[in-house]
């Protein structure tokens, strides 16, 4: 078996398995969408408010994770730099609004996503942008 066939093998696995994530992922959004109904129809707690915005933004993650493996087969067996900079935001932005009990932590995540807008914005100036 040639270093070819291998190579073949494993990015047919790497695809099937992507698939079967993206399938899982599909099916949490669904069940995270009547999540948000749920929280949406029994407001009126002040929790609740927290409970969706926290539900918002978790959808936003499964959102982007899709969005992630659409683009992997769009762009010819790749993920690009950026996504991975528009997930670790959005996690962290999720981090904040969970847990923001301590304003010096808050201050290193505000800080961390201030790193990660500059690592964004490197990425897509015209020196390293590949797309």
């Amino acid at each position: 078996m040639t270093g070819v066939h291998i190579a073949r093998g494993l990015q047919w696995i790497l695809n099937a398995g992507l698939l079967i994530l993206a399938i899982i992922l599909v099916m949490f959004l669904g069940k995270e969408t009547l999540h948000l109904a749920n929280v949406m129809l029994n407001g009126g707690e002040p929790a609740s408010s927290y409970l969706l915005i926290e539900g918002i933004v978790i959808y936003f993650l499964y959102f982007e994770f899709i969005a992630l493996i659409v683009k992997y087969f769009q762009s010819g067996y790749h993920f690009p730099l950026r996504y991975f900079v528009y997930i670790g935001i959005t996690a962290i932005i999720r981090l904040i609004i969970v847990d923001h009990k301590d304003p010096f932590d808050t201050l290193c995540y505000s800080g961390a996503i201030l790193i990660l807008v500059i690592t964004l914005w490197l990425a897509n100036s015209q020196r390293l942008k590949r797309e």
